[in-house]
């Protein structure tokens, strides 16, 4: 299904300059790539695996790793 998106002419330069220094990329995977990203339901599970929480950790372990 093709669609219609309206860009502005400055957003429409950055994707551009963009685009030069990524030739592998157009602007529709471009485009479908950051719907997916944006549109993607967050879990922050994989935040606080980052952070580096443990569950279940006992009392003291700040004192006493």
């Amino acid at each position: 299904m093709k669609k219609t998106l309206y860009i502005s002419d400055e957003l429409w330069q950055e994707l551009d300059q963009y685009l030069q220094t990524h030739p592998e990329e157009n602007a529709s995977s471009l485009v479908q790539s950051a719907l997916r990203d944006k549109l993607r339901p967050r879990n922050g599970q994989d935040l606080l695996d980052l952070a580096g929480l443990v569950r279940n950790a006992p009392v003291d372990a700040s004192t006493n790793p």
